[in-house]
């Protein structure tokens, strides 16, 4: 199931405070880093999306705020 923006961003802080930690493993920080990454591709993907949606409906006549 694909977690919303919200939701991928509560995780990278979440993984980032993990990260942070003096504790944590090189290789449960390495397989952090590979889930961070790929959220990142997710939001990322999610909000070009949205821009992609905002471009069509400022050429279908609405009024750009710029």
């Amino acid at each position: 199931m694909a977690k919303t923006l919200e939701q991928s961003f509560k995780r990278l802080e979440e993984i980032i405070a993990q990260m942070e930690k003096s504790d944590t493993t090189l290789d449960a920080s390495f397989k952090m880093y590979q889930e961070g990454m790929k959220l990142v591709e997710s939001c990322n993907n999610q909000l070009d999306k949205v821009e992609k949606q905002i471009i069509v409906l400022n050429d279908d006549g609405e009024q750009d705020d710029e």
